[in-house]
C-alpha cells in the first residue's frame, strides 16, 4: 500500500493561463467566424452555406427548398454554432438591399428596408443565385484544399474559387475581438476591370485605378457619396469615411408649395425608423415646416413624400433633414481581411493583387487537374490502340486464359501495357473494333495529344495564365453587370477634397439675389464692344437677378459676408461647375445661413497673412478696418464679422495692405476719399466708426480701394458709364459727406456701381434679366466729375443694370477688339447682328 498517495495537481500562473486562453479564444473569432478571406471575400458561415446549397443541388437552375433544410444541413455538418445565425446570414445573402449582387435567391419573405425581419426559415425557400454559382465554379477540379469539419466527418473547402472579386463586390462587415472590418459594396463591372488592368500593369497606382477603372463604393440602395477625399484615404489606407446622402428632388407646385421626393437612402438605413425620426422632429418643432410625410414606396421603387407649408424654404428644410437625421449618414471604411490566416488591413492595390493571386492558383490547379486527367485518357487511349493493332493475337491470348487476372497479367507482359490499360482492353466492348470506332480512337487520342501541349503551355507560361483569368472575368462582366446606382458627387462645403489634385484655372463665380450660386471658366464670356447687347449668362425667375460675380481661381478661398455681418468660406473648387446658362444651386446647400440671412459681399482670399487687412463699409457709412489673419479659422456655421447697429447691413468688404486710400460711393452720386489709416484696427467683432455722413435717403453701394493713376468708374442704372481720374477726388477727413461723382438724372437713374479701375481689365455688367455683357474699361470714355457718361449696354424697356464687376483679362480669350473698332459699323447695326 502507498502511503500519502495525492492526486496530480499540476500549478499553473492563472494570469498566463488567462493570457493564453483569451488570445486562442479571440483567434478563433477572428480567423473562424467574423473576418472575411481577401480570396473569397467570405466568413465561414457563407462558405459553408453556398458550398451546402451546391451539395445539395439547390442550384441556380434547380427549384427552391424549404430554408430549414439548408440550415439544417449546414448547421449538421460544418457550423455547429446555432441556427439562427446560419439564417441571418442566409437571409442577408437574398437581400437585394444587403448585397450589391446577391449570392441568394430567396423565395418568400426575407425582410425588408423598414427593418422587418424575415419569416422563419420553415416558410421561406431559396436557392444559389445564378452569380453565386461563379463562386464555386470548378470547386470539383482540385482548385481548393479542404479540411476536415468540426467532427472530422465531412470535409469543407478552406476558400472558395470565387470567380470573381467578390471581397470588393460585395464588401463584408464583421466584429472581432479586438478588431473591425467593414468594406463597401462595388461596382462588378468596375472591380473586374481593377483586377484587368493590375493583371496588365502590376505597377499601375491606385491613383489610375480611381481615375479609369474603380471610382468609389457602389451601395445597392443608391444614395449620393460626397466627395472623393474620404474614397482615396480608404483606397490607398485601408480605411477612411465616406458620407453617404440620400436622393432628394424638391418639387414646387403651382400654388406656392412645395414637396420633398426621397428616392433612395444610404446604406443600412432603416427607411420605417428614419420617417418615425422625421416626424418626432417636426412635432417637437426642431423642424418646421412640414405639413404632411408619407411613404408611397413600392415594388417599383422607394418614395418618401415630406409636403411642407408655403411660407417654408424647401433647401433649408432639407439641410437641417440631411443634419438632423439618417438621410445623411457617415460610413467608415475599415479593409481588414484575411491574408494567409492573419488578419491584414488592405489598401485597394493590395485587396486586388491578393484576389489575382488566388486566380492564379485557381486556373493553375484546375489546368494541372485537366492535365492529368488528359493524360491518363490519353494513356488508356494508347493501350487501344496497342490492341487494335494486334487485335487477333490479343483476341486469342484473352480466349485461352483461365481467369482474368490471367489475361490481364499476359496482356501486360506481351505487350508492354501498364494494368489500367490492360484493364481498359479487357473492359472494352466488341463494337469497338468496328472502322469507324478506330476512326474514333484516333480522333481522341490525336485532340488529347494537342489538349496536353496546351495545357502544359499554360502551365509554362503566366501571360497564358493571365490571358486564361482575363477572358473569363470579361465573361462574367458581360453576363452580370449592371449600372452603378450610387453617384460619386462634389462634395460641397464641409467636404474637402485633396487640393492637389484639383487643376487650377481661373473661374468666375456668380451668386443671385435669390442665393443661387455657380462656377464657371472665366473664358466662357467672350469680350464684346462696348453697346453690344450681351450674352444670355444664366436663367433666372422673373424677381431673379445674378448679383455677385467675381473672378478667382479654383484653388483661392472664398469669403462670403453676409448683411447680419457674418462671415463664411468656401474653396474655389468647393463651389459646383455649372454651364453659362444654369441657374446653380441655392448657397444654402454650401453655407449654414439662417432663414432670414443673404450674402452681401464676396471677396477672395489666396493666403491668410497678418500684414492684410479686411476693409468693411455698411449701408448707413459705418466702416471697420480688421486683420486678415482674423478669419483663418471659420467653423461649420461661420464667424461674426463685425456687430451691426439696428436695421444696418454690410455693404462691401476690401482686402488692403493697411496703406490704402479708401473711396464710398453712394447711390445718389455722393463719393468720399480717404486714408485708411484714419480708421484703426479693431478686433473681430466690434461695429466701426463713421467713414461717410450720408444726406437724406441716401446710402452707401460701392466701397473700393483708390489711388493716383487709377480711374473711378461709374455705372447707372439705366446703363449709362464714364472714368473719371482718381486725382479729381482730393482726399479729405472720414467721416464727411463727400463730393459728387456723377450727374444723376432721369435718363441715367441711380448709381449702381462705384469701381476703381486701371483702364486693362473687362468689366462685366449684369441685368435684373440676367443678361450679361463683357467690355474693356479701356473702350469707356474719360470724363469729368460732374457729367453722366455714355450708353454702355443697352436695355430692354423696364430692364436695369444689377450689378457690375470687374473681370481680369485672359489673352486667350479676348477678341480682336482693335479689329472690331476699325470695322465702321454703327451700334444699332450691332445690335440687330
Amino acid at each position: 500500500m502507498v502511503e500519502n498517495q495525492r492526486p496530480h495537481v499540476q500549478e499553473i500562473n492563472i494570469g498566463n493561463e488567462m493570457r493564453t486562453s483569451f488570445l486562442d479564444y479571440a483567434m478563433s473569432v477572428i480567423v473562424a467566424r467574423a473576418l472575411p478571406d481577401v480570396r473569397d471575400g467570405l466568413k465561414p458561415v457563407h462558405r459553408r452555406i453556398l458550398y451546402a446549397m451546391n451539395d445539395l443541388g439547390i442550384q441556380a437552375d434547380k427549384s427552391y427548398k424549404k430554408s430549414a433544410r439548408i440550415v439544417g444541413d449546414v448547421l449538421g455538418k460544418y457550423h455547429p454554432h446555432g441556427d439562427t445565425s446560419v439564417y441571418e446570414a442566409m437571409v442577408r445573402m437574398a437581400q437585394d438591399f444587403s448585397y450589391r449582387n446577391m449570392l441568394v435567391d430567396g423565395h418568400g419573405n426575407f425582410g425588408s428596408v423598414d427593418g422587418d425581419p424575415a419569416a422563419a426559415m420553415r416558410y421561406t425557400e431559396a436557392r444559389m443565385s445564378k452569380i453565386s454559382m461563379e463562386m464555386l465554379r470548378d470547386i470539383n477540379k482540385d482548385t481548393v484544399d479542404y479540411m476536415d469539419n468540426y467532427d472530422g466527418s465531412e470535409r469543407e473547402p478552406q476558400v472558395l474559387p470565387s470567380r470573381f472579386p467578390n471581397l470588393l463586390v460585395n464588401g463584408a462587415s464583421g466584429i472581432a475581438v479586438g478588431m473591425a472590418t467593414n468594406i463597401p459594396p462595388h461596382q462588378l463591372g468596375e472591380t473586374i476591370d481593377a483586377v484587368l488592368a493590375v493583371s496588365e500593369n502590376p505597377e499601375i497606382t491606385i491613383d489610375e485605378l480611381m481615375e479609369g477603372y474603380i471610382h468609389g463604393p457602389d451601395f445597392p440602395t443608391g444614395g449620393l457619396i460626397l466627395g472623393r477625399s474620404g474614397i482615396r484615404k480608404a483606397f490607398e489606407t485601408g480605411k477612411g469615411s465616406i458620407t453617404i446622402r440620400s436622393k432628394a428632388e424638391i418639387e414646387e407646385h403651382s400654388n406656392g408649395k412645395s414637396t420633398i421626393i426621397v428616392s433612395e437612402l444610404p446604406y443600412q438605413v432603416n427607411k420605417a425608423r428614419l420617417i418615425e425620426k422625421i416626424a418626432d422632429l417636426a412635432r417637437d418643432k426642431k423642424i418646421e415646416g412640414i405639413t404632411d410625410l408619407r411613404d408611397e414606396s413600392d415594388r417599383n421603387g422607394m418614395r418618401i413624400v415630406i409636403e411642407l407649408r408655403r411660407d417654408a424654404n424647401p433647401n433649408v428644410l432639407l439641410n437641417n433633414l440631411y443634419k438632423q437625421t439618417s438621410l445623411q449618414t457617415s460610413f467608415g471604411i475599415n479593409m481588414l481581411a484575411l491574408v494567409d490566416g492573419q488578419p491584414k488591413v488592405l489598401n485597394l492595390k493590395q485587396a486586388l493583387s491578393h484576389y489575382l493571386e488566388h486566380q492564379k492558383v485557381i486556373i493553375k490547379r484546375r489546368t494541372a487537374y485537366e492535365l492529368r486527367k488528359a493524360e491518363a485518357r490519353a494513356h488508356i487511349l494508347e493501350g487501344l490502340r496497342i490492341a487494335l493493332d494486334h487485335i487477333d493475337e490479343i483476341i486469342a491470348l484473352i480466349r485461352g486464359s483461365e481467369t482474368a487476372d490471367i489475361a490481364r497479367t499476359g496482356l501486360m507482359e506481351n505487350y508492354e501495357l501498364s494494368e489500367k490499360q490492360a484493364q481498359a482492353i479487357l473492359d472494352m466492348r466488341l463494337q469497338r473494333l468496328t472502322g469507324l470506332e478506330r476512326d474514333k480512337i484516333e480522333q481522341e487520342y490525336n485532340e488529347l495529344l494537342a489538349l496536353i501541349a496546351e495545357l502544359k503551355a499554360i502551365l509554362a507560361d503566366e501571360e497564358k495564365l493571365l490571358q486564361i483569368i482575363r477572358e473569363e472575368l470579361t465573361e462574367i462582366k458581360e453576363r452580370f453587370n449592371d449600372k452603378r446606382r450610387t453617384e460619386i458627387v462634389a462634395g460641397g462645403f464641409n467636404f474637402f477634397e485633396d487640393e492637389d489634385l484639383i487643376p487650377e484655372e481661373n473661374i468666375v463665380i456668380t451668386l443671385t439675389n435669390k442665393g443661387y450660386i455657380k462656377r464657371l471658366p472665366a473664358s466662357t464670356y467672350r469680350t464684346q464692344r462696348r453697346g453690344g447687347r450681351g450674352v444670355q449668362g444664366m436663367d433666372t425667375n422673373e424677381d431673379d437677378f445674378v448679383e455677385h460675380l467675381v473672378s478667382t481661381s479654383t484653388h483661392d478661398t472664398v469669403l462670403f459676408f453676409s448683411n447680419k455681418g457674418k462671415v463664411y468660406r468656401a474653396k474655389g473648387y468647393e463651389i459646383p461647375e455649372f454651364s453659362r446658362t444654369a441657374k446653380g444651386i441655392p448657397i444654402i446647400n454650401l453655407l449654414e445661413v439662417e432663414k432670414d440671412e443673404w450674402i452681401n459681399a464676396v471677396i477672395t482670399v489666396h493666403e491668410f497673412e497678418d500684414d492684410w487687412y479686411l476693409f468693411f463699409t455698411t449701408k448707413y457709412g459705418v466702416s471697420k478696418r480688421t486683420t486678415l489673419s482674423q478669419f483663418a479659422n471659420i467653423r461649420k456655421g461661420g464667424l461674426i464679422a463685425l456687430n451691426l447697429r439696428e436695421d444696418d447691413e454690410l455693404i462691401s468688404v476690401r482686402l488692403t495692405d493697411g496703406n490704402k486710400d479708401i473711396m464710398i460711393g453712394t447711390r445718389n452720386g455722393s463719393l468720399i476719399r480717404f486714408e485708411e489709416t484714419q480708421i484703426r484696427s479693431m478686433g473681430r467683432t466690434a461695429a466701426g466708426v463713421r467713414g461717410i455722413s450720408l444726406r437724406g435717403d441716401d446710402e452707401v453701394v460701392s466701397m473700393e480701394i483708390i489711388e493716383d493713376g487709377l480711374h473711378v468708374l461709374n455705372v447707372t442704372e439705366n446703363g449709362y458709364g464714364k472714368q473719371t481720374p482718381a486725382e479729381d477726388y482730393r482726399i479729405i477727413n472720414r467721416g464727411g459727406k463727400g463730393v459728387s461723382t456723377c450727374n444723376i438724372t432721369e435718363k441715367t437713374g441711380k448709381v449702381v456701381a462705384v469701381k476703381a479701375v486701371t483702364g486693362d481689365e473687362d468689366i462685366m455688367i449684369i441685368t435684373a434679366a440676367g443678361v450679361l455683357i463683357r467690355m474693356p474699361v479701356e473702350g469707356i470714355s474719360v470724363t469729368g466729375r460732374n457729367t453722366q457718361g455714355v450708353r454702355l449696354i443697352r436695355l430692354q424697356e423696364e430692364e436695369k443694370v444689377a450689378t457690375v464687376a470687374r473681370i481680369e483679362v485672359d489673352p486667350e480669350d479676348v477678341e480682336d477688339i482693335e479689329e472690331a473698332e476699325k470695322t465702321e459699323v454703327l451700334d444699332d447695326e450691332v445690335n440687330k447682328d
